[in-house]
């Protein structure tokens, strides 16, 4: 008994469409690869399924724009310009590029390394060791600004508690004490302004003050 003949209309049941679409698309491209190994002729197949997803094959010793170009060349249509293929061309060297930096990733962390020369093996070292400098160099900075900011907090911590032994000192002497503490602190302040001034306009404590006898 043979197989009764599939009416050509949309599949509206979307898991039979997708299995259907799937199927056809891999028989397509078996053709194609099968007419470009068989008869020696440059095929390329482009499909977009109804979600946008697209799906190419090109036969080998070629390339897509190639085949365009001789299509745009026979056809008189001018389906690919050059800026177009500046573009794949720039395509082509970014996927390259990013291809080339996950090899030396996976060199960097160990992988793959088996197949290197030892002369492939040198820059290798040479970078990590760079990295290994550079990642001292941040430690130690890090480790600098952890020691100011501790003697910054040693400072800040031993000046709370000055003050809070002057609270507690005026506190238990009344405001005789606090008169004195006062006293204190301006002449401390007072012989800090002294010690930072020059010499020539220091006040002598042998030479009498002009303005108290005036």
């Amino acid at each position: 008994m043979g197989r009764g003949k599939i009416e050509i209309k949309r599949i509206e049941n979307s898991t039979n469409r997708q299995v259907t679409f799937s199927k056809r698309r891999n028989g397509i491209i078996k053709k194609a690869r099968e007419i470009s190994v068989l008869c020696a002729a440059e095929v390329s197949v482009i499909i977009f399924s109804s979600t946008g997803k697209m799906f190419d094959y090109c036969s080998p010793n070629t390339s897509l724009p190639n085949i365009l170009k001789k299509y745009q060349d026979n056809c008189g249509r001018k389906l690919w310009d050059e800026k177009h293929e500046k573009l794949y061309m720039e395509i082509e060297q970014v996927k390259k590029d990013n291809k080339n930096m996950e090899i030396k990733l996976r060199h960097l962390s160990g992988e793959d390394l088996n197949s290197l020369q030892p002369k492939d093996l040198i820059p290798i070292e040479e970078a990590l060791q760079n990295g290994l400098i550079g990642l001292r160099d941040k430690q130690m900075e890090y480790w600098k600004m952890l020691k100011k900011n501790e003697r910054m907090a040693e400072e800040e911590n031993k000046l709370l508690t000055f003050r809070l032994h002057q609270q507690e000192l005026g506190a238990s002497t009344g405001n005789g004490g606090l008169h004195s503490l006062e006293l204190g602190y301006h002449q401390n302040g007072r012989d800090m302004i002294q010690s930072q001034l020059p010499m020539a306009f220091r006040v002598q404590p042998n030479h009498p003050n002009l303005q108290d006898n005036m």
